[in-house]
């Protein structure tokens, strides 16, 4: 019995292990407890590992590369397709040639974009306090525009404010002191992302690039794993969801908006960059040739997403090539 491939299939307390030989026949069906899946996998010979990237797929990524085997890890998206009723053959997924894999990650990597998803959530949990704040004030006949500065004002309101009643006052004190106090968590974790980008070689580089701060550059490290990964800029930038969608039949190319099929947090970050650096071109405080040529007939949108598009490709040649940008005279 030689086992060429296997399909593992994780969850929280119990693994499903599938495995074929070289005509494809299964030779092996197990159902293993969490604490035995190492154990089983140390007693086999090195073969390819056929696991879906999600949560903790990673971790049992890099256990399985000690042990001798070759994890590849498949996109969701891209597993659906060969579901088979209630159980998907990942394995022949595995074997095909044109499957897309996502790269493994460090485990500096995954800390450092785990940084970035506590801090994501914990805006949008400021957000929420904030327009439960507002629309509470709002029953009172307290009403201020959207925006910091507003927000920053109704909170003090709750305390001087003779219109909220001594009840609701108390009640929304509790409100003002979660804002306040995920305000300071905020801060800390910007401190924190920005001396990690310090630190970093890689990150340092890709600061050179005029659209990418310390945020977007510790997220694009983060997030690409191992850029030589990618074979070309533009492969990194389709894997971001920042190429257009196509819908190309009888010789004719149809092209859409981007694709979105990305990281949705990175393409944010990227796009945001590129949205207030097209804005400082058009305003004239920076000098782009190329953007302001692309904003003489294009929408300002399309603009900014073009220039996230080439900011992205730019930052897979960064990384690869391990040299500073350089702007072209």
């Amino acid at each position: 019995m030689t086992i060429i491939t296997i399909d593992l299939d994780t969850s929280k307390s119990w693994f499903q292990v599938h495995g074929v030989d070289e005509d494809g026949q299964a030779v092996v069906r197990r159902k293993l407890p969490r604490s035995k899946v190492l154990n089983f996998f140390a007693n086999l010979p090195p073969c390819t590992v056929g696991l879906e990237a999600c949560g903790g797929a990673h971790y049992w990524a890099r256990e399985l590369a000690k042990l001798g085997h070759m994890p590849r890890l498949m996109p969701a998206r891209y597993v659906r397709p060969y579901v088979k009723t209630n159980k998907h053959d990942a394995a022949d997924a595995v074997q095909r040639p044109g499957m897309r894999f996502v790269p493994t990650k460090t485990v500096e990597q995954q800390s450092m974009l785990m940084m970035h998803r506590v801090r994501d959530l914990l805006i949008r949990q400021r957000t929420a306090a904030v327009n439960a704040l507002r629309g509470h004030l709002s029953e009172f006949g307290i009403v201020r525009p959207r925006g910091t500065a507003s927000a920053r004002e109704l909170m003090s309101l709750v305390a001087t404010d003779e219109r909220v009643p001594p009840c609701a006052r108390e009640a929304l004190d509790g409100l003002v002191d979660q804002i306040r106090d995920t305000e300071q968590k905020i801060a800390a974790f910007n401190d924190r992302i920005v001396a990690m980008a310090k630190n970093d070689d890689v990150c340092r580089r890709l600061m050179t690039v005029l659209t990418i701060g310390p945020f977007v550059a510790t997220a694009l490290v983060a997030t690409a794993g191992d850029p030589n990964y990618f074979s070309s800029g533009r492969h990194f930038a389709a894997w971001l969801g920042l190429t257009p969608k196509q819908h190309s039949t009888a010789g004719k190319e149809r092209f859409g908006g981007i694709s979105k099929r990305g990281d949705s947090y990175v393409r944010k970050l990227l796009i945001h960059g590129a949205r207030a650096t097209v804005h400082n071109i058009r305003s004239g405080r920076v000098k782009g040739a190329w953007v302001a040529g692309l904003l003489a007939r294009r929408h300002f949108n399309v603009a900014t997403v073009a220039l996230a598009n080439k900011t992205a490709r730019i930052a897979w040649a960064v990384m690869t090539t391990g040299q500073n940008y350089r702007v072209a005279v």
